[in-house]
């Protein structure tokens, strides 16, 4: 990894909102609807951090119909590994049944 990328990174996870959906996706995918409950923002708002997180190399997405989904990306640089692992788990991020989007 180049220092400009890892400056990307770096700069992605520097910002508390970002650290939260970061701390949803330890668990597996989400969709975007349930970040705007978890950041209590619009879900414009929320595809910005997103949108950060993904020009940054550290979140992949993928659309289904109307919504799209997040997950962490499978090539993580260790220092982005480890500010992850330190984050505490947030089961407020995934849908439960007819909530869901």
């Amino acid at each position: 990894m180049d220092i400009l990328q890892l400056e990307r990174q770096l700069k992605a996870v520097a910002d508390a909102n970002r650290l939260k959906l970061l701390a949803c996706l330890t668990d597996g995918e989400v969709c975007v609807c349930d970040f705007v409950d978890v950041l209590g923002i619009s879900q414009p708002a929320v595809s910005q951090q997103l949108k950060k997180l993904k020009e940054a190399g550290i979140v992949l997405e993928r659309k289904e119909g109307t919504w799209k989904y997040y997950r962490l990306s499978e090539s993580l640089s260790p220092v982005v590994q480890a500010v992850i692992a330190q984050l505490p788990g947030d089961n407020r991020c995934h849908c439960e049944g007819s909530s869901c989007c």
